[in-house]
């Protein structure tokens, strides 16, 4: 019997050939959609679930409240792990992670060659860290690995990298910064791509003792962002009870200026949907986002099955006679139902075979454009199998239970007597709804794509208060001889044809290197609750990037500190409002008398990080011992020959470096890459929903002219242009349109304000969007329904008039 439905079904659909190809096409388009995005979304929610102690373990956040608020960081105090597991002997395991980023490390091949490498993530770990998480081992003793100073283990493809085989690692001895040498004691195997913990390089925390660190060890009072903690947490140990705890915890260790800040503990599981803090990765992806991502895989999915329902409606005329004959040779409508049901399913099988198809092609682009790495081998996951068995029965009953139980409850005679009505002319019908559901999903969808091209753009061309352009940033070595040899770099670069200036500092202006403290200002005798944003750089860095003055003048030129340059929000927050007022005003950080000197100038407030955040309050001092880069102005001709010759004088004055250049605005952009991926992202889906229901459309047209074609001829007789004709079919789509825009437009604004919300300098969605939007879904619309309307028109009526 089931054979039967098949068997009929698939006769029906060889002979209505247009119908099903538009269908198969409109719904593996909407499936395939869906899939792509599934895919993502079990991959992001995926993170870190290997652990088998996932459940109890957790990040140690800093929490600090001031008048700017509160936030929250993933750093924390050095001697924070040492402490807790004096405090806390009931907690088993407890270990940071220091992430020093961007450094060298080099290896001595045996013919004497030296092969030095630029690491991205360098970690300091400690050895309890290895047993709370699950880091998968190849060689090596994973209790001992990390206990030695001047220890290092690696993974696999780094051991690969470095000495060819990975089982030739163990005992090697690899050099950190040209200055430590460290013994390979472990192998583990490469990190998966859904973990926030990308272990490649792990150094013993022991070590820092041996670096520039080593006077951090006991500071309570600083933070660094890139020093995590992690506690696993025992059975009778709650996160409720362990949060409260850490209140008297911090009293005790925090010194009298810093009790305003406080620590919790984030959940594994949370950490990387979490904004607020970031991830070593800088691959957040917010539980928003994933929200997001998954209506719109509904939607398209939703406008696929609603083509279906239309198309299939629309057919139903065609088919009354059919319908007619088999409820007179005996069926039921039960059995009727059952058999439009079967080509729906067929229709459904083809159309997610043809989606697998169409994702196997996708995911490479997919994987490129959103940094991930999803297998063509998707298809044999269970939980990818469970859901493609979800969505063909739902996709089947959905598109399929409506069109079946129409055409089934045909009265047979008047099927037979071909007197089926294909609907009232006028009123709001189930399929006018239907299109007005598929272009309003498109609409929010199109517009919430121009928002976000709209947003990305005011980055890029908004202001930042300095000169980004043509400017390279270079790391500078970490060691004291470097400081010796920072005049004489800066003398041979200027006097390349191609330089226009350059400068020493901390960092570039908008840059991920933040370094705040509070201040005393004018001898007050509190610090004040607020934190400046200190950027450490030589007096050539303000006309490197024509960062303007308001009052006042550049510090004078030193290599210690001995005059401060603020910004105009630190004085505003500190109730100053004429700038000239402060010139000649004390200030001082970290109660130290020899970094109390006084303030001599003012600059115009300039963006320090991304647009997303508020301008914060900004100290400038020249301190060379705090200079890590090198920013380098060039002329915009001959860059290229430029760019080789200061390679060359960095190679001769750093023989024993790795030279490595970033382009500023390049930087710059980098802030806003996640947006550039969501407008990429968002782009492909809303030509989606435009191609899906404009499949529809034209679907809907083809049997609208078959159906007309009497009243076409007799049109065309009476004296009637192509104009007329195409104006008669597409008026009632035009409509129909306009309605969708009305209703989709305030839904898309309210979500496209609540997407702004997240960025500090935002745009404001006018009328031309929204324009744009409408205007968009018109002129597609009466493409695909013009080319059919004038094939119909040009359609000789003599024809038309003889036809049944």
């Amino acid at each position: 019997m089931i054979k039967n439905y098949f068997k009929t079904a698939w006769r029906s659909l060889k002979r209505n050939k247009s119908y099903t190809i538009i269908n198969i096409t409109g719904l593996a388009v909407g499936i395939a959609a869906c899939l792509l995005i599934f895919l993502v979304i079990n991959f992001e929610t995926s993170f870190d679930n290997y652990h088998t102690k996932k459940d109890h373990i957790y990040r140690v956040l800093a929490k600090r409240t001031s008048s700017e608020g509160v936030k929250y960081r993933a750093g924390v105090p050095f001697p924070t792990s040492r402490g807790m597991r004096l405090d806390y002997p009931n907690i088993p395991l407890i270990g940071s992670i220091y992430d020093d980023d961007n450094r060298q490390l080099s290896i001595i091949e045996n013919n004497g060659e030296v092969k030095r490498f630029k690491e991205p993530d360098v970690f300091f770990t400690e050895p309890q860290l290895l047993k709370i998480f699950d880091f998968g081992w190849l060689a090596g003793d994973k209790k001992n690995a990390l206990v030695e100073p001047n220890t290092i283990i690696i993974s696999k493809k780094i051991a690969e990298k470095y000495f060819g085989k990975w089982d030739d690692a163990i005992g090697k001895t690899i050099r950190y910064n040209n200055n430590l040498d460290l013994k390979v004691t472990g192998v583990l195997q490469n990190p998966p791509s859904n973990t926030d913990l990308p272990l490649n390089i792990a150094i013993s925390y022991s070590t820092l003792k041996n670096t520039n660190y080593k006077n951090n060890q006991e500071d309570w009072g600083s933070t660094f962002g890139s020093h995590s903690c992690f506690v696993l947490l025992p059975d009778n140990v709650t996160e409720k009870s362990f949060n409260q705890s850490l209140i008297g915890f911090i009293k005790k260790h925090k010194p009298e200026d810093v009790k305003r800040d406080a620590m919790l503990l984030q959940p594994l599981a949370e950490m990387h949907y979490d904004t607020r803090a970031g991830l070593y990765t800088n691959q957040v992806f917010s539980k928003d986002l994933i929200k997001a991502l998954s209506l719109i895989g509904l939607f398209l999915l939703v406008i696929a099955c609603v083509n279906f329902v239309n198309l299939a409606t629309a057919q139903a005329v065609n088919r009354s006679k059919e319908v007619g004959i088999r409820k007179v040779l005996g069926s039921q409508r039960q059995q009727l139902i059952l058999q439009f049901l079967s080509e729906t399913f067929i229709i459904t099988l083809f159309s997610i075979i043809l989606a697998i198809g169409v994702s196997e092609l996708a995911l490479s682009s997919l994987n490129k454009l959103l940094e991930i790495e999803l297998t063509k081998k998707f298809i044999f996951n269970p939980v990818i199998i469970t859901f493609l068995v979800g969505v063909l029965i739902s996709v089947t009953l959905l598109s399929g239970i409506y069109p079946a139980l129409i055409l089934s409850g045909f009265n047979p005679i008047a099927a037979l007597k071909n007197k089926i009505s294909k609907g009232k002319s006028n009123g709001i019908t189930l399929r006018r709804s239907l299109v007005v559901l598929q272009f309003g999903i498109a609409q929010v969808l199109i517009i919430g794509t121009i928002v976000i091209i709209s947003q990305l753009n005011h980055f890029k061309n908004s202001p930042l208060g300095f000169d980004k352009d043509a400017t390279i940033t270079v790391t500078l070595p970490g060691d004291s001889l470097t400081r010796l040899k920072l005049s004489a770099l800066k003398s041979d670069i200027l006097q390349q044809p191609g330089v226009k200036g350059v400068s020493y500092s901390f960092g570039s202006p908008s840059d991920n290197k933040n370094w705040g403290s509070p201040i005393r200002y004018d001898n007050a005798e509190k610090e004040t609750d607020f934190r400046v944003n200190m950027k450490w750089a030589d007096v050539d860095y303000f006309g490197l990037y024509n960062i303007k003055f308001v009052a006042g003048r550049p510090f004078i030129k030193s290599d210690t500190v001995r005059e401060y340059v603020v910004n105009e929000t630190l004085l505003k927050n500190l109730g100053v409002t004429n700038p000239n007022d402060a010139i000649g005003k004390t200030l001082g950080i970290w109660d130290d008398k020899t970094l109390t000197h006084k303030i001599v100038g003012v600059v115009k407030d300039f963006n320090v990080s991304s647009l997303r955040e508020q301008i914060p309050p900004v100290l400038m001092a020249s301190w060379n011992g705090q200079y890590e880069t090198a920013n380098i102005k060039l002329k915009t001709s001959n860059i290229k020959p430029t760019l080789k010759a200061i390679e060359k004088l960095w190679a001769s004055t750093f023989p024993e470096e790795v030279y490595e250049y970033k382009f500023l605005d390049e930087k710059i952009a980098s802030f806003y890459k996640k947006e550039d991926q969501l407008s990429q992202l968002y782009k492909i889906f809303a030509g989606m929903a435009i191609f899906i229901s404009c499949l529809g459309l034209y679907g809907m047209v083809s049997f609208m002219a078959v159906q007309r074609t009497k009243e076409v001829g007799i049109r065309k007789t009476l004296g009637a242009s192509v104009a007329n004709i195409v104006f008669l079919f597409s008026k009632e789509f035009t409509l129909l349109i306009i309605i969708s825009f009305v209703i989709a437009a305030p839904i898309a604004w309210y979500f496209t304000q609540q997407w702004l919300q997240d960025f500090t300098y935002k745009i404001k969605p006018g009328v031309g969007i929204f324009a744009v939007s409408i205007g968009a879904s018109v002129i597609i619309a009466w493409l695909t329904v013009g080319y059919k309307a004038i094939s119909a028109a040009l359609v000789n009526p003599v024809k038309s008039l003889k036809s049944e």
